[in-house]
């Protein structure tokens, strides 16, 4: 039996009950990848939105978790750095799937490399309308207030900022909605590390500059075409490589 992956990477599933085949690709990588690694990082966007920890016991809610607490009772230990989708997870939900949550950037020491993760929303500085509306949402007083609302109202208020934002991005350009490179050097700067692992932009690539390697994760979409996926393997000795949707191993150039 070939020995365990150090470690597994991915980000931006967007689950939801409307999109069963990217669910079961998941469950899939759960039940055949995610259980045969050390640890497996969940890097935000799990969900396409998750309003609040009351809503655990939606059955389809409850599929995931326990999939994510299968992995978790193998052995693997799980860690969770929330999105923009689901920043609103908290301890119950971390329970319900055996994670660990992450302050951001979190900083990995895995087969000798020092790693920063985040989920990768807080380096797109150049958006300022979605960097002022992040500021805002991610304050306690805000989210209280929020939470306090019923769960049904909650939803519908999710519903209406998605569509707004989906109407929003169309007048975006992509640099706009993407990492900035003084946002990634102030976070190389800030951490100390080499390696940067990151989501949110569905950019999947390999960037190299001064030393320092940024690795971005795919998004997930069965549904797509061609359908999109994949994750990220560091093993024992160090090293990274970048897998697609079937686990075939990406090239550093593509």
């Amino acid at each position: 039996m070939p020995a365990r992956a150090s470690a597994l990477f991915i980000s931006d599933l967007h689950l939801q009950e409307a999109h069963p085949r990217t669910t079961g690709a998941f469950l899939r990588f759960l039940a055949e990848r995610a259980v045969a690694c050390e640890a497996l990082y969940v890097l935000g966007d799990l969900f396409e939105y998750w309003a609040g920890d009351d809503d655990l016991g939606a059955p389809y809610h409850q599929s995931i978790l326990s999939a994510l607490r299968a992995v978790a009772d193998a052995g693997v230990a799980l860690y969770w750095i929330p999105g923009n989708r689901d920043f609103l997870t908290g301890p119950a939900f971390a329970r319900a799937a055996g994670l660990r949550a992450l302050a951001e950037p979190h900083v990995a020491e895995i087969g000798g490399q020092r790693i920063a993760l985040v989920h990768g929303d807080a380096e797109c500085t150049d958006d300022l309308n979605y960097m002022a509306f992040r500021a805002q949402v991610r304050q306690s007083a805000w989210q209280a207030q929020f939470l306090a609302m019923p769960l049904a109202q909650r939803k519908g208020i999710i519903a209406s900022l998605r569509e707004g934002s989906r109407e929003a991005h169309t007048s975006k350009s992509d640099e706009i909605m993407d990492v900035t490179d003084a946002a990634v050097g102030a976070l190389f700067a800030r951490t100390g590390a080499d390696v940067l692992i990151h989501g949110h932009t569905h950019r999947p690539a390999l960037h190299q500059a001064g030393g320092k390697r940024r690795y971005v994760l795919p998004d997930w979409d069965e549904d797509a075409e061609p359908a999109r996926g994949g994750w990220i393997e560091i093993d024992a000795a160090g090293a990274i490589t970048r897998r697609d949707r079937d686990g075939a191993a990406v090239p550093d150039g593509a």
